[in-house]
């Protein structure tokens, strides 16, 4: 199978380039590599990519917000479908730099949506976010729940990229699988991620900063768990067929929810940090931050019915990985 990965230099990108290309897939991959944190990282995402790829990987720097630039990158490219990752992510960000999350996560799937409808494309699977469940308070957030009001900006526009999609489903029956993350964390994660702050700030010997006081629990989902979810959803394109899918979809468009199905205490992610780092954290703790929730929690029932995805990584597990990890890549 040929394969357009956006976002391909992110966390969750290239770790799904490199499932692909271990069971022979192509990968033809995107990313804008920009500076949102340091794009060190993400080249050495990329180089793992290219090492383990060879010439069944190819890779162009663009921004696909831009529709001539995104065009002419792809002109020269064959690809069956689709995974769009790429996005401009976070929360708080979004608070402080609203005008990138419209270029990025409006325009750009808006972009993405056109280039899969004019490719013809057997089937694309899309980055949604658990952040559109905003303030519901009853848990676990499931995929029929009311998702319209959203806390953040960030929320806004991934509600919005799940409308548009089922506008292209309809109009142009283009199959299609958002997918809502729930807190994604692993090796090669995120620098603006909690458990990756924390991790830094505990082996540098400085306190943590817990938002909440503290009181808040997360569904963590290990990026494998992710990535088997995401490979699951693109091997099975959304029926067209008339029948109600997962989400309320009559057209070829599913929702499904990627968790672990468990919501995590966020104390006790922190105690599994600090053991793997053999040292205590000084935690000071802080209210809730503008745009935040303070539980997640999600039902995967929809995805585990139709497609037998079931998560395997309790945080038990995964955290001791992701520390070993950020030790070795930073040697410390």
């Amino acid at each position: 199978m040929k394969v357009l990965v956006t976002g391909v230099a992110g966390f969750i990108g290239s770790t799904l380039a490199l499932r692909l290309l271990a069971r022979g897939d192509e990968v033809v991959g995107i990313d804008s590599v920009n500076d949102y944190y340091d794009p060190k990282l993400k080249r050495d995402r990329l180089a793992r990519i290219a090492d383990a790829g060879g010439d069944r990987f190819r890779f162009s720097q663009v921004d696909f917000a831009d529709d001539d630039a995104l065009d002419a990158a792809l002109a020269d490219k064959a690809f069956e479908r689709i995974v769009h990752l790429g996005a401009q992510a976070g929360v708080r960000y979004s608070i402080e730099n609203p005008r990138a999350y419209l270029r990025s996560n409006l325009a750009g799937h808006l972009n993405l949506l056109e280039v899969g409808r004019h490719r013809g494309v057997e089937n694309l699977v899309y980055a949604s976010s658990s952040s559109v469940y905003g303030g519901n308070d009853t848990l676990p957030f499931r995929v029929e729940d009311r998702v319209d009001q959203p806390l953040s900006l960030y929320a806004a526009t991934k509600k919005a990229d799940e409308l548009m999609s089922e506008t292209y489903a309809h109009l142009y029956r283009l199959p299609q699988t958002g997918l809502r993350f729930f807190t994604v964390y692993g090796p090669w994660g995120r620098p603006d991620m909690a458990m990756w702050l924390f991790a830094k700030a505990i082996l540098e010997g400085r306190p943590i900063d817990v938002f909440g006081e503290g009181n808040m629990r997360r569904d963590f989902t290990y990026i494998d768990d992710i990535v088997s979810g995401v490979v699951a959803c693109l091997d099975n394109p959304a029926p067209d067929d008339g029948m109600v899918k997962a989400g309320g979809s009559v057209s070829p468009h599913r929702l499904y929810n990627i968790g672990n199905s468990r919501s995590e205490d966020l104390g006790e992610m922190i105690g599994l940090i600090e053991q793997a780092c053999g040292r205590k954290a000084e935690r000071r703790l802080l209210p809730m931050q503008p745009g935040d929730v303070r539980d997640t929690f999600a039902d995967i029932s929809a995805i585990r019915r139709d497609l037998g995805f079931e998560p395997t990584t309790t945080i038990r597990d995964g955290v001791p990985r992701f520390v070993e990890w950020y030790r070795s890549y930073h040697r410390v």
